[in-house]
């Protein structure tokens, strides 16, 4: 319920600044075209809400906090002026200097356009025309690019995989209360499964899969409410979903298993070695910051290609975001082959448990 609603909660508000409007900004097309696009009014995402003033009243404009700051050129540099910092200030910084770049490359296209006509013995250039030529083609020109990305792209989207992650993962208390029902060291039910003439494999497998089965359940009761009451898209992968969903509970039973047979302690400390690895995990998969993911992708790639959080968030970030499922299936693999080492531990550390009486 914390998540559903954090987008809008920070939307950016149409920002208000001012452009001293003298000879220089006059006749700069470029940054007149700019400011006037980003403040069109009958434009719904408009940036700026602009005023175009004199240098005197663009101060004062800013020191009544009217304004978050203004701009000036001065022979075709621009100069940003402001009270303090901000995401606000950092925007307008932002886009100053994106408008002073394109203002550079339609320099130099004519500077070699120009170039191009007098290498060719033409001496009478009309440089007016050639400035406004390419303007225009800089203007109209489009990206080659083809967008297969997805039109809804939210990033508050890997707060809710991290989610998912964690209750995957915290399958790992039924899988550690699963063992520890069966250990003659941690329970009486343990102590008569011990001297039972049932084998101890079956016994444990049965307590093992019971275990799978509720955590199964609690899943698909966490996917109902995210879809049909927070209206969470996780996209039209469903089955894929549902997939990842149970590879990944499967990887949190098993590291539970693996907690619970191979610590020699109480059951409360196993708890909290449990919680403490899973939100240790959700934390370096962006459970906590959405940019901790990324931080740790790119200075210690290792920690999240072992951390089955990160592998999960990654398989559900895989399938919203691209539209091939090799990233998808490198995350199943991985949690399927942490699953295995956690069982084969604690299947190992089973086998050489021998008690001299109960």
């Amino acid at each position: 319920m914390a998540f559903s609603n954090i987008e809008n909660s920070e939307k950016l508000e149409i920002i208000k600044i001012a452009i001293v409007d003298n000879e220089d900004f006059q006749d700069n097309e470029i940054f007149k075209e700019a400011f006037q696009t980003l403040s069109d009014q009958e434009n719904e995402d408009r940036l700026f809400d602009t005023k175009y003033t004199t240098e005197e009243e663009a101060k004062k404009l800013l020191q009544d906090g009217e304004i978050t700051g203004y701009m000036k050129l001065e022979e075709e540099k621009p100069k940003v002026v402001f009270q303090s910092s901000g995401i606000n200030e950092t925007i307008l910084k932002q886009v100053t200097e994106e408008i002073t770049q394109n203002t550079e490359i339609v320099s130099n296209l004519a500077e070699s356009e120009i170039k191009k006509e007098m290498t060719a013995g033409n001496y009478r250039i009309d440089y007016e025309k050639i400035y406004k030529d390419i303007l225009e083609m800089t203007q109209n020109q489009e990206a080659n690019i083809e967008n297969k990305s997805r039109s809804n792209l939210s990033y508050t989207m890997i707060e809710f995989y991290t989610l998912i992650a964690m209750a995957c993962l915290y399958g790992g208390i039924l899988g550690m209360v699963a063992i520890n029902q069966n250990l003659a060291n941690m329970s009486h039910n343990g102590k008569r499964v011990s001297v039972a003439p049932t084998t101890k494999g079956k016994v444990v497998l049965s307590s093992v899969l019971a275990a799978y089965l509720v955590q199964l359940i609690g899943l698909a009761l966490l996917f109902v409410y995210t879809v049909f009451v927070l209206k969470v898209d996780y996209g039209t992968n469903l089955p894929f979903i549902i997939l990842l969903g149970a590879i990944g509970s499967l990887a949190g039973l098993s590291m539970g298993l693996a907690i619970g047979s191979l610590l020699k302690t109480n059951e409360n400390v196993k708890t909290g070695i449990v919680i403490s690895v899973t939100m240790l995990g959700c934390f370096l998969s962006g459970m906590m910051g959405i940019t901790m993911k990324y931080i740790v992708d790119k200075n210690l790639p290792i920690v999240n290609k072992i951390n089955p959080a990160s592998m999960i968030t990654d398989g559900f970030y895989s399938l919203y975001y691209y539209d091939t499922f090799d990233r998808f299936f490198f995350n199943i693999a991985s949690l399927l082959i942490f699953a295995i080492i956690m069982m084969v531990l604690a299947y190992t550390s089973l086998r050489k448990q021998k008690f001299e009486r109960l």
